[in-house]
């Protein structure tokens, strides 16, 4: 049998740790070599080279390293080179009972390639990258909803520390933005406000246009079936759908509902020791871009009552199969039932919106996977 050789990578622009480990029979780990060389996937290849001398030619080498800053391309890189290697997501991987008392890059490039070694974490999927490209593209989008988020308060809190409050129903309508401008300020203070509002435009405009631009992705032959389908979900649009599709990629590596809600790090974390089992909050260890999309489309589901079909959503639902139809009715109904049912149960609020979230994931996944005969 030929041996196989786990490779840990601790990697930063300005280094690369290399861990070589060989779990030998009787589960005994034995580290080969352990060095440091210059941030270049050429000397990575150089390192398997070398130890191909000392272990043979026909042993199998499995690289990996963290998601971070250096994203997919070492990855790519090595493919490329026929160098088999992963991307371990981070907070997947197995922690140290009362954390690290010593962390050095040759510890955790050994703790990387015992990751490997023993699957005691996670994979992250490899997109391609035409998939990384909108990815990235909806991202954009989401950091610059940030900024409008952030520029709207700073524009709140600037008009109440001058002592004016707006009692109007509804802010950043055309009226509120009338009565911003309508202040009695002096000339330095309308100044302030003026590039504050400017900034609000500008970020207002942008949004529009990325909007438009995912649009016309999510028309694309690609995704354009997918996300009519999740949009008979409720709270799902075509943004919250695309996000769903780029941000997993290939729904059947998970092998349940289950699987895909930890993914996005929605299950309830557990401490147990003997016969006492704890429960505790969601893990979150997962991908936080859809546990935060998938989040604000639940705050939308638990806002109506259960049975109503609004006209938006009867005409996202439109040109779907009646098997996709009523898939998603049952979902809808079901989880804004499950919501109520928690508030009068006495539940947070938050607690309740956390388990839609999950149930929404669930469901994203059977749609996805056309398990529409089964619930989350």
């Amino acid at each position: 049998m030929n041996r196989i050789i786990f490779i840990g990578m601790d990697v930063h622009t300005t280094n690369f740790t290399l861990c070589a480990l060989e779990v030998e029979i009787g589960g005994e780990d034995r580290v080969i070599t352990n060095i440091k060389v210059d941030p270049d996937y050429r000397n990575v290849l150089k390192f398997i080279d070398n130890l191909k001398e000392k272990v043979g030619k026909s042993a199998r080498f499995i690289c990996g390293y963290e998601a971070g800053c250096l994203g997919y391309t070492l990855q790519r890189q090595l493919t490329a080179a026929k160098v088999e290697c992963r991307i371990i997501a981070p907070t997947t991987m197995k922690v140290e009972k009362g954390g690290k008392r010593i962390k050095t890059d040759k510890r955790d490039a050994m703790d990387l390639a015992q990751s490997l070694a023993y699957k005691t974490c996670r994979f992250i999927h490899i997109p391609t990258q035409e998939e990384q490209d909108v990815r990235d593209y909806l991202r954009l989008r989401d950091d610059h909803q940030r900024a409008s988020k952030k520029i709207k308060q700073e524009i709140n809190a600037y008009v109440l520390s001058q002592g004016y409050k707006y009692d109007g129903k509804s802010k950043w309508t055309t009226t509120h933005i009338q009565w911003l401008k309508k202040l009695p300020l002096n000339d330095v203070q309308k100044e302030i406000l003026t590039e504050y509002l400017i900034t609000y435009e500008q970020l207002k405009d942008k949004l529009a246009a990325f909007d438009k631009r995912i649009e016309r992705f999510a028309a694309d032959k690609k995704y354009q079936e997918n996300v009519k389908k999740l949009t008979c979900l409720l709270g799902i649009k075509t943004k919250a759908a695309m996000t769903a599709l780029v941000e997993t990629g290939d729904f059947e590596r998970f092998a349940n509902a289950e699987k895909y809600a930890a993914y996005i790090g929605l299950i309830p974390g557990e401490h147990s020791s003997s016969d006492d089992v704890n429960h505790m909050g969601i893990t979150k260890a997962g991908n936080r871009h859809m546990r935060r999309v998938l989040t604000e489309a639940a705050q939308a589901i638990c806002k109506g009552q259960p049975g109503y079909k609004s006209k938006a959503l009867r005409d996202r639902q439109e040109g779907n199969s009646r098997e996709v139809i009523a898939y998603a009715d049952k979902a809808n109904e079901r989880m804004r039932r499950k919501y109520y049912r928690m508030i009068f149960r006495g539940k947070k609020r938050n607690v309740a919106v956390t388990a839609v979230t999950r149930e929404l994931a669930c469901f994203i996944w059977g749609m996805m996977t056309n398990h529409l005969e089964r619930t989350a």
